[in-house]
């Protein structure tokens, strides 16, 4: 009887841990390509875009990247151009978002969309030179509208267009300190940066921990998370540590698309966010239930500060 239930036990086994490792997907997803950086030097942005590909090929990151239309007929269009063509023939996805970063909070609802338009014009012709069409929105700041007019509005217009949105269920900050690792960057302060990588790795494992937490207790289960990050060089310099991280928290990387077939993408968001909330701050207000924000790790106050001092236009 023993020999009989051995291999039946096996393969419940396997059933329950091929669940549980369908249910630990994360989609990477780098927003303002062509890049993000304190600088407008282009030999700056070249090199953190090619660190940045060459770590994602070699730790066969799935990554979805978000285009910022201006950039490519602004300053330097051609440079800028062939970096999101980089992205393109590493055969990565690459979606819409808007041509100058402006906010749907903040920007009437025609002028909006006729600055995504202005975007879509852009991408297209890149993604249509190897047969493939924009599929992927992200909202800046991820601001989505203030009224459901709005909102729907906007969402006609993309669903018209075949585009859908890309949501974020975890977030670390990253734009936070990528300034300040440009600066000491820039000022050739090895040290600096070193601590400012360091702080931000540390922060990262701590983030990524409470939101596996945080939609565990939100959803009875882990649902696939879509990670929100930035192409800057320190996310250029860390994604060998980034893959480390994830590893340790037992999260799979998986294309955007798989994620979002994840049923938790299918709640609604039932309210207009002034404060380009997460999706799972989102779902919690569909849901009622609350999540533990008291224990939500808070960005170092020194970082804080400095990135607000370099950030000052």
């Amino acid at each position: 009887m023993r020999s009989k239930l051995l291999p039946l036990l096996g393969a419940l086994g396997a059933l329950v841990w091929t669940h549980a490792a369908r249910a630990e997907g994360v989609a990477l997803t780098y927003d303002d390509l062509p890049g993000f950086a304190l600088t407008d030097s282009v030999a700056y942005e070249q090199l953190t875009t090619d660190r940045l590909l060459r770590g994602i090929k070699r730790h066969h990151f799935q990554a979805t990247g978000f285009v910022i239309g201006d950039r490519l007929d602004g300053d330097n269009p051609a440079a800028h151009r062939a970096m999101v063509v980089q992205w393109r023939d590493a055969g990565l996805v690459l979606g819409n978002h808007t041509n100058s970063h402006e906010s749907l909070n903040k920007t009437p609802v025609a002028d909006y969309i006729a600055d995504v338009a202005q975007a879509d014009a852009v991408l297209r012709p890149i993604l249509a030179a190897r047969g493939q069409t924009p599929v992927w929105f992200r909202h800046p700041y991820l601001e989505t509208g203030t009224t459901a007019e709005a909102r729907k509005t906007f969402e006609d217009w993309l669903a018209a267009h075949a585009y859908k949105v890309a949501p974020v269920t975890m977030e670390n900050s990253d734009w936070m300190f990528a300034l300040v690792y440009d600066n000491a960057i820039l000022h050739h302060d090895r040290a600096k940066a070193a601590r400012v990588k360091r702080i931000y790795l540390s922060y990262t494992e701590k983030c990524v921990a409470w939101y596996r937490s945080a939609g565990l207790q939100l959803l009875g289960r882990r649902p696939d998370y879509v990670f929100l990050l930035h192409a800057t060089r320190l996310n250029a310099d860390t994604v060998g540590d980034l893959a480390r991280i994830l590893k340790r928290n037992h999260l799979r990387l998986e294309p955007l698309a798989r994620a979002m077939a994840d049923p938790a993408y299918q709640i609604a968001d039932t309210r207009g966010d002034p404060d380009g909330d997460e999706w799972l701050s989102r779902w919690s207000v569909t849901l009622h239930k609350d999540l533990p924000w008291d224990s939500f790790p808070d960005p170092p106050a020194d970082i804080s500060a400095e990135n607000d001092r370099l950030d000052t236009p």
